[in-house]
């Protein structure tokens, strides 16, 4: 029976080289968030007999990001490359937008703080939306599995 979603994802960790508490704590909620829930297919290994679930990891090197699929049993399956270029405006301002959230938080009104985390969204429902058509004919997924996948991305990204 068909399964197709991610039971385990893993960051590389190397690749991680600086994070704060938010930071953290917005990793283990997409990561807690897409185990949970979330629809995953990559279409190669699908077609080729491999119908789920499966492990994902995911690094970046070089500015591509590498979705690293393997099956349950850790058997690799295949990896999908895809250039970060396009990704990178969006990053830069998510973590600016964060950046302010955070702060906001600490000190803001409640008005303050929605019309930035409204802003937040926006940046990332539209980061979701540009990944899911990067992973157009490489992997079948929705928009919130994209979504908690683009915060991951971002995570893999923070430089200090």
């Amino acid at each position: 029976m068909a399964d197709p979603r991610i039971s385990h994802i893993e960051l590389d960790e190397a690749t991680i080289l600086w994070r704060n508490a938010d930071i953290e704590q917005e990793r283990r909620i997409a990561i807690f968030d897409l185990i949970e829930e979330n629809t995953f297919r990559p279409i190669r290994a699908f077609e080729a007999g491999h119908t789920g679930p499966y492990r994902l990891r995911l690094s970046v090197e070089d500015g591509r990001l590498a979705l690293v699929i393997a099956d349950e049993r850790e058997n690799l399956l295949e990896t999908i490359i895809l250039g970060l270029g396009r990704f990178r405006r969006p990053i830069r301002d998510y973590f600016a937008i964060c950046d302010s959230y955070y702060q906001a938080i600490r000190r803001a009104t409640a008005q303050e703080i929605e019309t930035i985390d409204m802003a937040r969204r926006g940046v990332h429902n539209d980061a979701a939306e540009m990944l899911l058509e990067r992973l157009d004919g490489k992997v079948e997924t929705d928009f919130a599995t994209a979504r908690r996948l683009f915060t991951l991305i971002c995570v893999l990204h923070i430089r200090g």
